[in-house]
């Protein structure tokens, strides 16, 4: 086992979010992903184009639940609905302790298990880079299905570059952008050692492509920083 964080050890290919990583998300997701709360933020302010009365959000991969409260409470006058799921027991279990708004059904499972009601709004907040390559356009064209017609699908990834030469930039600028925050050379590669075969990132325009495949004509990039970037793709 090799340390990550403070509190985190993993080792080879066998990054997970359950056990000591859940109990410390918060604190390590935001040193680890550059504007990760404003990224939040940011969805929180775009639902208010998708979110009306007996509207369904989905947020999937939702782990401690942030993202989900944060749109609960910008629309606490409306009546709709926040279906919540993440694989990881320990993520529900935390995004479920003290949670008062009764709007929000936290549901521990699968995605890929999922049968879709109709929404007006599905989050992948940093969720579809782990889904195993094989199964993300099926996955895409379901949640395009599902959407209400004018919904959205808001989908956040770490994304690769086309030029190996920026890449090769972007991928030093991220590790700065780690050191800054406290992570030491050990942390660093033992992260990355930990995420092969695990977190599987495709490049903007192959995103892109997924999302014209699964159905959205509509698609737009709403935040990019170092390699880490937002798209709305509108039904």
């Amino acid at each position: 086992m090799n340390k990550v964080d403070r509190n985190i050890n993993s080792s080879l290919s066998n990054w997970s979010f359950s056990g000591k990583v859940a109990k410390n998300f918060e604190k390590h997701i935001n040193k680890s992903v550059p504007f990760y709360y404003e990224g939040q933020e940011l969805i929180s302010f775009l639902s208010d184009f998708f979110v009306g009365n007996d509207s369904t959000v989905y947020d999937l991969g939702c782990s401690t639940g942030v993202l989900s409260a944060l749109i609960s409470d910008r629309h606490i006058e409306k009546k709709f609905k926040i279906v919540s799921i993440d694989i990881e027991e320990e993520m529900i279990s935390i995004a479920k302790k003290d949670n008062h708004r009764k709007n929000i059904e936290y549901i521990n499972s699968n995605i890929l298990d999922i049968e879709f009601e109709k929404s007006d709004l599905v989050i992948c907040y940093y969720t579809l880079q782990f889904i195993p390559t094989k199964y993300r356009q099926d996955f895409l064209e379901r949640l395009y299905k599902s959407l209400n017609w004018g919904g959205a699908l808001i989908l956040f990834e770490k994304v690769r570059y086309s030029n190996s030469r920026i890449q090769d930039y972007m991928t030093q600028t991220y590790q700065e952008f780690k050191i800054k925050n406290g992570f030491n050379s050990e942390n660093i590669l033992s992260k990355s050692r930990s995420l092969k075969k695990i977190l599987e990132p495709y490049s903007s325009q192959g995103n892109i492509n997924l999302l014209k495949r699964a159905g959205f004509s509509d698609i737009d990039t709403i935040h990019k920083h170092i390699s880490f970037e937002g798209f709305i793709a509108i039904k």
